[in-house]
């Protein structure tokens, strides 16, 4: 359960990481757009104080003209970089500039646009020296509602302003991003118990999936005058190597599943041939042989069993091309029958038979070597031979109980593997 808590709590931290960044991301654009359309919209509400009941450009005496731009420098705060403004014939009325800001007012005039004349409101948000600035453009109207002329200037936003609307932002990035973590932290006791409903099944699942390739490996061992405990060890055997050789690297359902499996076809092959105490002819060997057809004719409707095809089929063929069915050398046997292979016939050294006694495990692994690169894959068997005495040590002796006891275990294990893979 600690492996399950763990990958629990790394994918949920994974997924509010993301989810949280999304939720940054977003939050950002839209509170970027909101705090530009504020500064903007600070500006065009003083822009829009200049003249509020309309004013009369067309005509204008000298006098009326100076009284204009007097009232512009009385309107002209501490916020106006520049004010400009021009007739209904684009003729400029009045052009002041803040002192206070001239240190700006020379990138401005580098940088400025000139905004089309086209009686709508125009924008541009700027950054100059540390300052954010809103250049606008805004159409005037006369007392009758004609078109009078334009105002244009260049405004300094507060930084209390500024100030205010990120801490706003902040703000609501942290209520967002604390609302992801708490339901991320909610989910997490649902997601656990929802695991160990699934782990108990996927246990059942397991268990009665592996009675079932027991007792199918029990029957054909006890018609091939054979013990269980054959099939439980090779397959230790196989599981261990594969282990060695990198569970990335091998299908390891496949192999448990063919290791159990992979005289299956014995079923069908007649007494009087499967159970001569004397050497087989050529035509009985052909018969003997038709096992692994047989083998895959029972699995094929199978699913699950499926998985147990390669070692089925091509346990029988060598590394150097000479087994059958398919006479398949080298790496063209698929790994999970070149593994097999090499523990099939250590466990039949190293086990006692009615026509045989035990082989020492140096013996059976110096016939191992010796047929490296001809029946078995060679570096299969250098990875064998550092771990074959551990494993002969730890099962070979082994009771069939302890057997399928350690057997139940390791699948357990791998199996759990694979579901936490998915």
């Amino acid at each position: 359960m600690l492996d399950i808590n763990r990958i629990v709590v790394t994918r949920l931290v994974l997924a509010w990481l993301i989810v949280s960044l999304f939720t940054g991301a977003t939050i950002y654009l839209v509170e970027s757009k909101r705090i530009d359309d504020a500064v903007i919209a600070f500006a065009s509400a003083e822009a829009q104080r200049f003249s509020p009941e309309g004013i009369d450009t067309k005509g204008m005496t000298p006098d009326q003209l100076e009284s204009l731009r007097h009232k512009a420098l009385e309107f002209a705060t501490k916020y106006f970089v520049l004010m400009k403004g021009y007739d209904y014939e684009n003729k400029l009325l009045f052009d002041i500039a803040n002192p206070a800001f001239a240190h700006i007012r020379s990138v401005l005039a580098q940088s400025t646009l000139t905004f089309p004349r086209n009686g709508t409101h125009h924008y541009q948000k700027l950054a100059i020296d540390g300052e954010t600035l809103v250049q606008i453009q805004v159409p005037l109207h006369s007392t009758g509602g004609s078109k009078a002329g334009y105002f244009e200037g260049v405004f300094v936003i507060p930084a209390e302003e500024i100030a205010r609307l990120n801490r706003d932002f902040y703000r609501l990035l942290l209520i967002s991003l604390l609302c992801v973590l708490c339901t991320t932290l909610l989910l997490y006791p649902v997601i656990i118990s929802l695991s160990r409903r699934v782990i108990r099944f996927s246990d059942q699942v397991i268990k009665g999936n592996l009675e079932i390739v027991t007792v199918l490996g029990a029957a054909i061992a006890k018609r091939d005058s054979n013990t269980g405990s054959h099939n439980y060890r090779v397959t230790l055997y196989a599981i261990r190597l594969g282990e060695a050789l990198g569970t990335d690297k091998v299908d390891m359902r496949a192999l448990i599943l063919g290791a159990f499996l992979h005289d299956v076809g014995k079923i069908g092959i007649r007494d009087n041939i499967l159970l001569k105490p004397t050497a087989l002819n050529n035509e009985e060997l052909a018969v003997m042989h038709t096992h692994v057809q047989l083998g895959i004719g029972i699995i094929q409707t199978s699913e699950w069993l499926h998985a147990a095809h390669d070692v089925i089929k091509y346990h029988h063929e060598k590394y150097d091309g000479s087994g059958y069915l398919k006479g398949l050398r080298g790496e063209e046997i698929p790994l999970a029958a070149r593994i097999f292979a090499i523990v099939d016939v250590f466990d039949a050294l190293t086990s006692r038979r009615p026509y045989k006694d035990a082989w020492p495990v140096d013996e059976a692994l110096e016939r191992l070597s010796s047929e490296a690169g001809g029946h078995f894959d060679p570096q299969l068997v250098a990875i064998f031979q550092t771990i074959a005495a551990d494993l002969y040590r730890q099962f070979g002796l082994s009771s069939e109980a302890d057997l399928h006891a350690s057997l139940r275990q390791l699948v357990k294990d791998h199996y759990r593997q694979l579901l936490t893979q998915q």
